[in-house]
């Protein structure tokens, strides 16, 4: 190839930029650009992820809390009478079968202590009248 020939062809591709970058100053303003970032962003926003996120460490939070209360603080007051103190392994026989209740009472009180819980903030923060029937 003649430099001649290099030299058209280097003067084609500037025309060929020059060309696309009118086109796209031509297009600024015309076709919305949104990064992913801030499309990431309005998401978070729309769907209100933060808060959610915020409330499910709440609530686990919580529920290790009533765990350690029923486990620590209530179920040491109940295991002298439940049969040989052990009330996490309390079981109870008939037959072959054995039930393990003292799991499961240890579960139902986590339970109505952590339902009660989620009772009292949510009857604080959305403190809506009753409907009434007509």
């Amino acid at each position: 190839m003649a430099v001649a020939d290099i030299k058209n062809k280097v003067k084609d591709l500037n025309k060929t930029v020059l060309s696309m970058n009118r086109d796209l100053d031509n297009l600024k303003g015309k076709v919305p650009h949104i990064g992913v970032l801030q499309e990431f962003k309005e998401f978070l926003k729309e769907y209100k992820v933060v808060g959610l996120a915020v409330a499910f460490m709440m609530g686990a939070a919580a529920t290790t809390l009533v765990q350690s209360l029923v486990n620590n603080v209530i179920m040491p007051i109940i295991t002298p009478f439940i049969p040989k103190g052990g009330w996490q392994t309390a079981t109870f026989s008939i037959g072959p079968i054995d039930i393990a209740w003292g799991a499961f009472l240890a579960a139902l009180i986590n339970f109505v202590i952590l339902a009660f819980v989620v009772f009292i903030i949510a009857k604080y923060f959305f403190k809506e009248e009753k409907v009434t029937k007509k």
